[in-house]
């Protein structure tokens, strides 16, 4: 057993999950009670974004702390930069094993991720498109040696007992570990277009709840939310197990959590597929620290974004965060060193469109490209406004506002902010046409004060 004071680290990662699927965030079905005792012990991250909501993109980002114009992933299918420093090998430079588990899709083939697309990791057991080369009852992953490991059981439970091997092996060793795993589910199953729950849970929570977006908008949630849903149950199961294994091995209060994904579903309501917009559906995920430096923070309001979940993880380790990464570490706010925190989180969005948003605590603003393509340009030189939301009278996005003379003012200062934050991702500063004013008069009231919030 390791007697370094460093904490061992576990990423307990999921794929296409939104935030209000957790009783945290007041869900009613209790599909999350491991969660949410982590978020209630821990510290729990409210309004947390992610960058880009399309899987390898996010993935580069949290892989590297940069965005996905910087990693150069900014779309799916382009591998992760060989060159660029990771948090695998930050970990490893501070007397860290490192293990990976699970879906990777940074690399170049379905399945096998050769040596040196691994991103830097010691142990490998993983596949680049899970969703391509495994399905929920037959899980495939390939090992250190390329070889192909079949695991028994519905893929959370078989990914599950294998995270839980390596936790026991790698508590044998007189180094702390960094371990990333990375569920596929709730993604959905592409060759089926389904989301598969274990035998059995789909019929639980069938019809029992519905967000107030899919109420309004439908998409294909009536087909999907109740396997949705089961997959989310078992994944919170499979976190309950993780705990448990590290309570049996004394390490649970020497080990931090982080538990995150790498976007939401917004079940075709938003555009032809589920993920792919800057709508709350698609971005904001459950986001939630425990272990050493993160006991008793509570429910944190400050708005974060994926990338600045790296650096808060690496300084709660021990490790400064490269000055390059654009993100900010939370560690300050919760040691009460400081107070200040810039209250908004920036998007990039690529392949369904060349998109780009900004998040605040009340606000979300977004502009899309007319002329470029999502697939083949990762940025644009003209955007014109596509939504302005009111997250405080409308969390679920069902009112949109650019058109309104009366909110004209938060728009032309949210436009300052998304272009600041384009420039710092490495983008040049675009030209932003002003949405027509399609209602210029309205009952709606903004006060001064409230285009800041």
């Amino acid at each position: 057993m390791s007697t370094s004071k460093q904490p061992n680290v576990i990423v307990f990662f999921t794929d296409q999950q939104r935030w209000d699927t957790c009783g945290a965030h007041g869900n009613p079905l209790d599909l999350t009670p491991n969660f949410d005792r982590l978020a209630n012990q821990g510290t729990h991250i409210d309004a947390s974004i992610t960058c880009q909501p399309v899987c390898g993109p996010a993935r580069s980002c949290l892989q590297t702390g940069l965005y996905a114009t910087q990693t150069g992933s900014w779309r799916n299918g382009i591998p992760l930069d060989k060159n660029l420093t990771t948090i695998a090998q930050l970990y490893k430079k501070a007397g860290y094993n490192t293990g990976y588990i699970g879906k990777w899709h940074l690399g170049t083939r379905d399945d096998i991720v050769p040596v040196e697309e691994r991103g830097g990791y010691d142990y490998w057991l993983a596949a680049n498109l899970l969703e391509f080369c495994s399905d929920a009852y037959d899980c495939n992953l390939w090992n250190n040696d390329n070889e192909k490991v079949h695991l028994p059981g519905y893929r959370v439970d078989a990914m599950t007992d294998a995270v839980i091997r390596y936790v026991d092996n790698a508590n044998k060793e007189d180094k702390p570990f960094f371990l990333f795993t990375s569920y596929l589910e709730p993604h959905h199953q592409n060759h089926v277009d389904d989301y598969p729950p274990p035998e059995g849970y789909r019929e639980r929570y069938t019809g029992k709840w519905i967000p107030p977006d899919l109420q309004q908008l439908g998409g294909s949630s009536g087909q999907h939310l109740g396997g949705y849903l089961g997959m989310i149950k078992r994944l919170d199961e499979a976190l309950g197990r993780i705990l448990d294994a590290l309570k049996s091995l004394n390490i649970d209060d020497e080990t931090i959590i982080l538990y995150t994904a790498d976007h939401g579903c917004h079940f075709k309501t938003r555009n032809s597929e589920y993920k792919r917009s800057g709508h709350e559906a698609s971005v904001r995920v459950p986001t939630a620290f425990s272990g050493p430096g993160f006991k008793g923070g509570g429910r944190r309001t400050e708005v974060m974004s994926l990338v600045d979940i790296v650096p808060t993880l690496l300084e709660s380790s021990g490790i400064e965060p490269p000055e390059e990464m654009p993100g900010r570490s939370l560690m300050p706010i919760l040691r009460g060193e400081v107070s200040d925190w810039k209250q908004e989180a920036f998007i990039q969005i690529s392949e369904s469109q060349v998109g780009r948003a900004i998040r605040t605590g009340r606000w979300k603003y977004g502009v899309v490209s007319n002329q470029n393509d999502g697939e083949t340009e990762p940025c644009a030189d003209h955007y014109v406004e596509n939504y302005l939301y009111d997250l405080r009278s409308d969390p679920y996005e069902l009112q949109n506002l650019i058109g309104y003379g009366s909110h004209r003012k938060v728009a032309v200062r949210l436009k300052e902010k998304i272009l600041d934050a384009m420039e710092i991702a490495g983008e040049s500063r675009p030209m932003i046409t002003d949405h027509e004013l399609t209602m210029p008069q309205s009952q709606r009231t903004v006060l001064p004060q409230e285009i800041e919030q």
